[in-house]
């Protein structure tokens, strides 16, 4: 039998993962399906365990299942653990591993395939959700100059900050007027209603680059006010999605798939 997985979530329907999943293996020679799973807001765990029972191998997990994912598995990465968040399981004889492997691939896209070093530079990280939490420790790992969470709810932000350590400082979006910095992430979901952070002017250096996990045809609504206030360079969540799918790949199969293709048929379509 072909091995198979899924991306699992409420709503799934929109989700690139099958394509991206079916790109890697045909480039990589492996034999397996990848296909969607909508589970009921309140049937995830059935669902997850319905599919194990039928032979699947693994799945991603997308919104709004990331934290029940956690709680579903029996082990975890230390990268799962510190966000607490799964979206990456895998199943192995009597156990489900779970990892998170999306801040992974945000390091990834920024450092690879944009060519923007993270080690030295002063980032800020807009939003303190699953989203933001996911990312952090992969981020801290690359040895920035600083780490800036900001939030709308300030306290959300400090959580983070306590959880982390010191070397991340928790703000508040008016408490960063005057301060600038080389990489800034959106991870708050504004730009799905087509709104804005509310960002003081005047917080991107020269040269910086504007990075929103979110992605679309076009610029999004920060991305373009980013463009309008200095931003060197901007870019989209797509190459993140590309890039973390190929870490859950490499999770599942122990290989690490080429992402160029993946991406380049992404951004044509």
């Amino acid at each position: 039998m072909i091995d198979r997985y899924a991306v699992i979530g409420n709503p799934v329907a929109h989700s690139k993962s099958p394509q991206i999943h079916t790109l890697f293996a045909h480039e990589s020679g492996q034999e397996m399906a990848y296909g969607r799973l909508l589970a009921p807001l309140d049937g995830f765990n059935e669902t997850v365990e319905r599919f194990r029972a039928e032979g699947g191998k693994g799945l991603n997990v997308t919104v709004p299942f990331k934290e029940e994912a956690y709680r579903l598995a029996t082990s975890h990465s230390q990268r799962a653990r510190a966000a607490e968040a799964v979206n990456t399981l895998r199943f192995d004889a009597g156990a489900v591993y779970g990892d998170n492997t999306d801040g992974e691939g945000l390091v990834r896209d920024i450092r690879d395939n944009l060519g923007v070093a993270i080690a030295g530079r002063r980032v800020l990280l807009l939003g303190a959700g699953g989203a933001a939490r996911g990312v952090i420790g992969p981020l801290l790992a690359q040895h920035p100059k600083g780490l800036t969470v900001a939030n709308r709810t300030v306290e959300r932000a400090r959580m983070l900050e306590r959880h982390f350590g010191a070397n991340v400082r928790a703000s508040d979006y008016e408490a960063l007027s005057g301060s600038q910095f080389d990489i800034v992430v959106n991870a708050t979901s504004a730009s799905l209603a087509g709104a804005l952070p509310p960002l003081p002017g005047g917080v991107y250096a020269a040269g910086s680059l504007a990075y929103d996990m979110m992605y679309g045809a076009g610029l999004t609504p920060f991305l373009e006010r980013a463009r309008a206030e200095g931003a060197g360079l901007t870019a989209d969540g797509l190459g993140m999605l590309v890039e973390q799918a190929a870490e859950s790949f490499f999770v599942w199969r122990g290989i690490r798939p080429r992402t160029a293709t993946a991406l380049a048929s992404l951004r044509a379509a």
